[in-house]
């Protein structure tokens, strides 16, 4: 059914069985196992254009998987037949067990794989075999990535997470050490090593709103889309509600709850729900939102104006995003930034771009140990110490 001929070449562009993986920047504070398992894919989740691709081939150093017995292959060939399904995956393993030989492990490294379809099912099946077969999955769409895969693998799997780069990483790649200049350029690796960083940002934009949120919410136009996350990236870190972005975009409530559901999806934006031990007193609050990246954020500004307090507080959320699953805010007369569950309780997290806590800062903290006096010692992170959350 397929030319075995055009399986290996598009597999060989891919892959580095006779070439030198590139050097990279490394990676922190993502987690993985510390051992692979055949029966436990590894899934990495994430925007688009994050560095996925990238980071899958540092797994090759980190496991010392021998590199001719590691296929890799994106997805987003254009060579690859469509429909894609599970037998041109079929046709891969079949292909590479036959060239690696019968005696050793294999090792594939699927790039954007939800655009094979019903791949779930097809890798239940693979994993049910002992047939020294190891995974690596990466992907746009956070739901297809945990939703879906959960349910046909009933958590069988390792799931992980990727970010734009983070300062450190911007330092190691640009040599800048200026914070304030990191927060404009952001953390997409390949815009910071091009001159029209800011037009291939927008082209990023366009392209997660288009394939990977506009398909799945079936909108007849990306226009209202882009509105309404346009929106949300010039209100980040303020309490922003569904009528007010309704009105934005020109939809009706409902649509744009769904609009919001799919961005946080695709990872490009997140909700933060405000602080309470009561759902019921959650669900009554609006919930602020935070980009993925403050350059991606800056480039889409119309005015250009730089916010460097934003910006920040928006850098902060993604740090704690990565650390905690769930990250909140709570607001009574004041507010608080973040609110993290510790071991011993809520940690109220405040973020400001000045060295010493502002008044209104102890203020909301101070009202924050009122309502919840079994509340952690609370955090003030600034540009001095925030590489602690890192």
């Amino acid at each position: 059914m397929f030319n075995l001929t055009e399986i290996e070449a598009i597999c060989a562009d891919w892959s580095y069985w006779e070439r030198a993986i590139p050097r990279s920047i490394p990676r922190e504070g993502v987690s993985l196992p510390q051992k692979l398992d055949p029966a436990l894919p590894l899934v990495l989740q994430g925007v688009r254009r994050c560095g996925k691709s990238t980071f899958l081939t540092q797994l090759i150093q980190k496991y010392r998987i021998p590199k001719e017995q590691a296929l890799f292959l994106n997805f987003e060939d254009p060579r690859i037949p469509e429909p894609c399904d599970h037998k041109f995956l079929d046709a891969c393993v079949q292909f590479f067990r036959k060239k690696v030989g019968a005696n050793k492990n294999i090792y594939f490294f699927f790039d954007e794989i939800q655009n094979v379809h019903h791949w779930e099912k097809w890798l239940h099946s693979q994993i049910e075999r002992p047939n020294r077969a190891y995974y690596f999955l990466s992907g746009s769409n956070a739901s297809l990535l945990s939703g879906e895969l959960s349910t046909a693998l009933s958590g069988r799997h390792w799931s992980t997470e990727l970010f734009p780069f983070n300062f450190s990483e911007y330092q190691q790649l640009t040599k800048n050490r200026k914070f304030e200049t990191f927060l404009k350029h952001g953390g997409f690796p390949k815009p910071l090593q091009v001159a029209d960083s800011q037009l291939l940002l927008q082209q990023y934009f366009k392209d997660i709103v288009e394939r990977d949120i506009r398909e799945r919410v079936k909108a007849r136009s990306s226009l209202q889309l882009a509105r309404m996350v346009k929106a949300v990236f010039e209100s980040v870190g303020s309490e922003t509600s569904l009528r007010r972005l309704a009105a934005v975009a020109d939809v009706a409530v409902e649509t744009v709850s769904g609009y919001l559901d799919a961005c946080e999806q695709a990872y490009l934006i997140f909700s933060v729900p405000f602080f309470a031990y009561s759902q019921s007193k959650t669900l009554q609050r609006n919930k602020k939102y935070y980009g993925i990246d403050s350059g991606l954020r800056h480039s889409l500004s119309i005015t250009k104006a730089a916010d460097f307090g934003k910006d920040f507080e928006n850098y902060v959320f993604l740090q704690l995003r990565k650390k905690y699953k769930n990250v909140f805010y709570w607001k009574g007369k004041h507010e608080v930034d973040f609110v993290v569950q510790g071991d011993n309780g809520p940690i109220p997290i405040q973020a400001s771009i000045a060295l010493k806590p502002l008044e209104r800062h102890l203020a909301g903290l101070s009202e924050f140990y009122e309502t919840f006096p079994h509340a952690q010692e609370g955090i003030h992170i600034t540009p001095q110490n925030v590489a602690e959350i890192q």
